[in-house]
């Protein structure tokens, strides 16, 4: 008797605490969110940009994955990330566009949410500057990953909802650099040369389903990466900022102007409009006269 009164104890004692477990497991359910993982870049950049876009946009939470993060996380983590998030809310990949199931999850929820696929913009890009021989292979294949592979999923993926709606605008961000070269910026300039002709060949394969491609093709832009590349590039040339400033990144351009963000998004705005419908496969320069010398 005694025996079973202990094996009785022994099973209350275990079934409240899987209880108590339970419980704790469903209250922290409940109020876990879906925060920021870590941010590439500039925090304040970064920063500045969740804000506009929940300005700018009607999503009241706006969540983002940091790069090294996304590289090692699975597809099925990260459907379950994207099914946790509330009502409302849309989740930033940052720099990392090269995994093909980020890119997967970012089409399936985009489509979910809004029932098209309408517009991409292919705008993920890093810079490196190296001479050839001293470019490191991880930053090559990083470079390539990111300006190049990430365009080709993206519009891989967008393509099959735009033909099946009749209508899609694809844009890439390309650079001046996808029409003339520079010196030590080897993986950039590859990736933009192949991201021009990614670009020609999707426009005519997709040129009968009313779905155009371009890509803008700007000059230097006074941004935070143009920032870091007037650093590296002084010190791969052994110059001060304000000589590459000069003599290097505006040297280029006869207008001595830096192309602003709001030029490049006027551009895109247009190729998006009825205006523009029979414009495709072109590499549209911003670039302030440098293409053209």
């Amino acid at each position: 008797t005694r025996f079973c009164i202990n094996i009785f104890i022994y099973i209350y004692f275990y079934l409240l605490f899987f209880l108590f477990i339970i419980i704790i497991y469903y209250f922290f359910k409940k109020k876990i969110k879906v925060k920021p993982l870590g941010l590439d870049g500039s925090t304040e950049e970064v920063r500045n940009l969740i804000t506009h876009l929940k300005i700018y946009t009607k999503y009241d939470n706006i969540y983002a994955l940091k790069s090294e993060l996304t590289t090692t996380l699975s597809e099925k983590w990260l459907s379950r990330l994207n099914n946790r998030m509330q009502p409302n809310s849309i989740l930033v990949l940052f720099r990392s566009f090269s995994i093909f199931f980020l890119k997967k999850i970012v089409v399936r929820q985009t489509k979910t949410k809004f029932g098209s696929v309408d517009i991409i913009v292919n705008n993920a890009g890093i810079q490196h500057v190296a001479p050839i021989d001293e470019f490191p292979t991880d930053k090559w294949d990083l470079i390539i990953a990111i300006n190049l592979t990430s365009a080709f999923h993206m519009t891989r993926l967008a393509i099959p909802h735009m033909k099946s709606a009749g209508w899609g605008r694809i844009i890439n961000m390309a650079s001046a650099h996808a029409l003339v070269a520079s010196p030590f910026k080897s993986a950039y300039v590859a990736a933009k040369h192949g991201l021009a002709g990614l670009t020609k060949t999707a426009a005519l394969e997709l040129a009968e389903h009313n779905i155009t491609v371009n890509a803008i093709c700007p000059g230097y832009v006074k941004t935070a990466l143009v920032d870091g590349q007037i650093a590296a590039t002084a010190k791969a040339r052994g110059m001060t900022e304000d000589q590459v400033i000069k003599n290097v990144i505006l040297g280029a351009e006869p207008t001595k102007k830096f192309t602003t963000v709001e030029q490049i998004g006027d551009m895109a705005v247009f190729l998006c409009s009825d205006s523009a419908e029979n414009i495709t496969g072109t590499l549209l320069q911003i670039d302030g006269g440098w293409v053209a010398q």
